[in-house]
């Protein structure tokens, strides 16, 4: 292990075998390593089922009724893959899409008034969705054609609207749009977490749109997809492209100590042997110092015998909760799989539910969800502290991730990669190379 690499990387949440694969592809020499004995970390899938019991100290055994404990690959933080984001291109540019098989998300349903609704996203939903009335559909149908065809390049398209000064509150108002269409487009179309967006240029939420109506159109059912036997297949598939361009891989691997040097990370002791590098690559928890909380996440995985209720009794969906239906700062959302993703028994299905923790008793902050699902038949509650770096690695060169948040997609967690990479070579992430069809890579797709 007394070897110099350019590299190090400790923790393999999907975050760091993102940046792992994507520095070997680079042809940097790469180590990686994690105390566990399981690709993920954060992140995992766990199987089989007992071992979940166990991760949350509960006890007794799963009953006969939940099937073989290798049928479940149950994911600890819940999220799907937006069909043309940033996680799906940075899967095509590596080809790690041939490690994987995909299914498209069959639902996108909103919260209204304690009912759930399919979220219109399209000119025809928009027209026949019972969350709006027929004056409001129409002038629904009127922002989505404006959405539709904007292009900030090109003065004709923007009707009057700047799309770095124009707040999003105004062109809300310029289509006439109530506080319920606001709802559920600023909140299940441009998935923004809180409404803080309102008074922030109009721009950002525009291209949300955007990214939401063209992963749409990919599959058609909604814009997600999520990898068969579950999102633990992302980082290894990431880790196996590290493998093939020479990266080390170590699990079980105690970390002693990042020994750094006149303020500068210049390697990593494990089991008393140095291994040196230039640059190194963490999740926070290998590295607290130079971390700091920024909030908490609770999530509630359900086990369930039955569709969530009013979805049409589909295999998979997510649904949003907004803030300002239940009295929040933050959304609530639940996504659901299931045995058609082989992540569950037969018949069975997983419901995970994750929001921003907001009081002393967060469990309490989730009762809405919770009410949609029953009934339930085995709950695990985790409530998990958020971190993000305090130290940039400008001098250090340490480089920290920072933790999965509560959203369910990948947007952001693509936007810490992308970060990371910039401020390690100095250069921006560039897709460009990326460009081939995504027909090839998404064939199969379900």
């Amino acid at each position: 292990m007394n070897e110099e690499y350019d590299v190090i990387v400790l923790g393999t949440g999907l975050t760091e075998c993102i940046l792992s694969g994507i520095m070997s592809v680079k042809g940097k020499k790469v180590l990686h390593m994690d105390r566990n004995s399981y690709y993920g970390a954060e992140s995992a899938s766990i199987t089989p089922l007992e071992d979940l019991y166990k991760r949350f100290s509960l006890p007794g055994k799963p009953s006969e009724s939940m099937g073989k404990g290798r049928d479940w690959n149950v994911d600890l933080i819940p999220k799907f893959l937006m069909a043309n984001g940033q996680l799906v291109r940075m899967l095509l540019i590596t080809k790690v899409t041939k490690y994987l098989d995909f299914k498209v998300i069959e639902g996108s349903y909103v919260y209204k008034k304690g009912k759930i609704y399919k979220v219109p996203s399209t000119e025809a939903e928009a027209l026949s969705s019972s969350l709006m009335g027929l004056f409001e559909k129409r002038r629904f149908k009127n922002f989505l054609q404006f959405v539709a065809k904007y292009d900030p390049e090109d003065p004709k398209t923007m009707e009057g609207i700047d799309p770095t000064k124009t707040p999003m509150r105004d062109v809300f108002a310029k289509f006439s749009l109530g506080q319920d269409v606001m709802d559920f487009t600023g909140h299940s179309l441009a998935l923004h977490r809180t409404d803080d967006y309102l008074d922030q240029p109009c721009l950002d939420t525009i291209k949300r749109i955007k990214l939401y109506s063209e992963s749409l159109a990919m599959h058609g059912k909604s814009p997600y997809l999520y990898p068969l036997y579950g999102l633990g297949e992302l980082p290894q598939g990431f880790a196996r492209l590290s493998a093939i361009y020479g990266g080390t891989y170590m699990l079980n691997k105690p970390i002693e100590e990042i020994v750094v040097e006149d303020g500068k990370v210049v390697g990593v002791k494990s089991e008393g042997e140095i291994a040196r590098c230039k640059q190194l690559i963490c999740d926070p928890s290998y590295a607290m110092d130079r971390a700091t909380k920024v909030g908490q996440v609770i999530r509630a995985i359900c086990i369930l015998n039955h569709p969530i209720a009013n979805t049409g009794d589909v295999n998979s969906c997510q649904i949003i909760i907004p803030q300002s239906q239940v009295g929040r700062k933050h959304d609530i959302y639940v996504c659901l799989v299931s045995f058609a993703h082989n992540v569950a028994a037969q018949g069975k299905y997983i419901a995970i539910i994750s929001t921003t923790v907001e009081t002393s008793d967060p469990e309490k902050e989730i009762d809405s969800a919770l009410e949609l699902i029953k009934p339930i038949e085995q709950k695990f509650v985790s409530v998990s502290d958020q971190y993000a770096p305090t130290d940039m690695g400008t001098d250090s060169q340490m480089f920290i991730s920072r933790t999965y948040d509560a959203t369910t997609h990948f947007e952001t967690t693509c936007d810490d990669i992308k970060d990371i990479y910039q401020r390690m070579t100095g250069s921006e992430f560039d897709f460009s190379e990326m460009e081939r069809t995504k027909q090839d890579c998404f064939g199969d797709v379900e």
